[in-house]
């Protein structure tokens, strides 16, 4: 069986931390993710990218970026990225979109694991 070698991307910010439910934590979003993998035996985690208290209303996150940087440079070869939902990706459609275009113009995808995006 071909193994995908597979980014996971959890983001939570500052405001959701004292607002949202507990299933939006880092934490929760790290085991859903996991129980995925554990299901998907067709993939393999290569790395993680964890902005903790970081926006989604824009792209400027240190670990974001540094997921965009590995998948132009080829570090690791990732074929696809896993986020929990589409919202811990980014929540303005330009920039999501954007985003997406570059990883797949480096022949990544995005898997939304509760969303059923991918």
């Amino acid at each position: 069986m071909q193994k995908y070698k597979v980014g996971a991307y959890l983001r939570l910010s500052k405001e959701e931390f004292s607002n949202e439910k507990e299933s939006n934590s880092i934490t929760n979003q790290r085991q859903i993710i996991n129980n995925y993998l554990k299901e998907h035996k067709e993939y393999a985690l290569v790395d993680y990218y964890i902005d903790d208290g970081y926006s989604g209303t824009n792209f400027n996150r240190p670990e974001f970026q540094r997921m965009l940087s590995d998948i132009e440079s080829g570090k690791d070869s990732v074929d696809y990225v896993l986020v929990f939902k589409l919202s811990r990706f980014g929540r303005n459609a330009a920039d999501v979109l954007s985003s997406l275009q570059i990883m797949q113009d480096y022949g990544a995808n995005l898997i939304c694991v509760e969303d059923g995006i991918d």
